[in-house]
């Protein structure tokens, strides 16, 4: 067992380091203040050919593997939870999809333009009535002529104000056991009476792109079908695995970078005399905070490494995702209360850092979903 990361893997930390603080930290908080999504910044990663770092050359991409992938997520999100969860969507919902359900014509057409960078990747699921059960959705495609017609909504999704088409789902029938017939289809944001509402006012990753997406009449043309029709909803489970993932990885670095502001203030705060980082009580949150940060990184990937060997990693992906996420939760609260009042105070990051820790506890299914998906896997069910 080799827990040296590569060559290659060690070179894209070195490269992702140096980049989240030198191009994405600077802006950082006034981005959450404002509210303003951090476009720039992706340009000048897909310059550094990163947008479609886990997919082959062929199509554009890196040639990287996953591990990359959670290590770039991870760097991202250390210092800017915002542009952590825009890439972690783009490549593991946005580009993903297409990788693995499309058809060479569609790779080429809708992939290559994703691993580029000249637009970002955005994946309909979520409906205001279909969150945890997405076997509930209500969006419809109706067969009409040689295309589809679509109506109805999806919320809660990532990058679609940047994207211009994404993979979403919609009930083509029922089947014989009486259950939706759920199908992905490819969608172009520009469709006649395809509407992007950017409008919600969010709890935290204020610089990431959060829409509510409705479908008036769209009409599509067949040939717009992603994948096989009736097996959206299987496709689109396989693709949160993938997105978990992400996700863990993506709490992994808010936690460091929580972790990080903590332990350096603890070292320069000084109280009754001395460094507060000199009282055992915060010598143990410290300590506590750096093996579970620890902990959730080695989870994330190994979930990460069973995907590159093509073996099953359902399981470990909901298992990494959990627990690094309610570790990003309890890390990031420790970090606000060793900066006492401070820690309230926007100017020292950590209350940024506590705000967008919590959408890793719903994003890619809930806490409670990930705790059924590994109860089910361990055969409880």
């Amino acid at each position: 067992m080799n827990f040296e990361l590569t060559e290659e893997q060690s070179m894209i930390r070195k490269l992702m380091r140096d980049f989240a603080e030198g191009e994405v930290a600077p802006g950082a908080d006034e981005r959450d203040r404002t509210k303003t999504f951090p476009k720039e910044v992706f340009d000048k990663m897909a310059d550094l050919n990163l947008m479609g770092l886990p997919f082959p050359e062929k199509y554009g991409g890196g040639g990287a593997d996953t591990i990359s992938f959670a290590i770039v997520v991870e760097e991202l999100s250390r210092v800017c939870g915002s542009v952590g969860i825009t890439y972690s969507a783009h490549v593991s919902l946005g580009c993903a999809p297409f990788y693995l359900f499309g058809t060479e014509e569609q790779k080429e057409k809708y992939l290559v333009p994703l691993c580029q960078g000249e637009t970002l990747g955005a994946f309909g699921l979520t409906e205001p009535n279909a969150g945890s059960d997405a076997g509930g959705t209500r969006t419809n495609a109706i067969r009409e002529g040689d295309g589809w017609l679509l109506n109805g909504s999806k919320c809660f999704i990532t990058n679609a104000g940047y994207a211009d088409y994404l993979a979403l789902t919609a009930v083509t029938g029922k089947k014989v056991d009486g259950f939706p017939e759920i199908t992905a289809f490819i969608v172009p944001t520009d469709a006649q009476g395809f509407q992007i509402v950017d409008n919600y006012v969010k709890m935290g990753l204020h610089s990431s792109n959060t829409t509510e997406l409705i479908l008036e009449n769209v009409r599509i043309p067949s040939d717009h079908v992603l994948g096989k029709i009736g097996e959206g909803f299987k496709q689109f489970l396989i693709t949160l695995d993938g997105g978990r993932i992400g996700i863990g990885a993506m709490a992994v670095g808010i936690a460091q970078g929580a972790y990080e502001a903590a332990l350096q203030y603890a070292k320069e705060r000084v109280q009754f005399g001395q460094a507060i980082s000199k009282f055992q009580v915060i010598q143990h949150k410290l300590a506590d905070m750096a093996m579970n940060i620890e902990l959730a990184r080695n989870m994330v990937f190994k979930a990460a490494w069973l995907k590159d060997q093509g073996r099953k990693f359902t399981k470990e992906a909901s298992m990494a995702k959990l627990y690094a996420s309610e570790m990003a939760m309890k890390v990031c609260d420790q970090a606000v209360q060793i900066h006492g009042g401070y820690g309230y105070i926007h100017d020292y990051k950590v209350e940024r850092f506590f705000r967008d820790a919590k959408l890793t506890e719903i994003g890619e299914g809930t806490s409670e979903i990930q705790r059924m998906v590994i109860a089910r896997e361990i055969g409880c069910s």
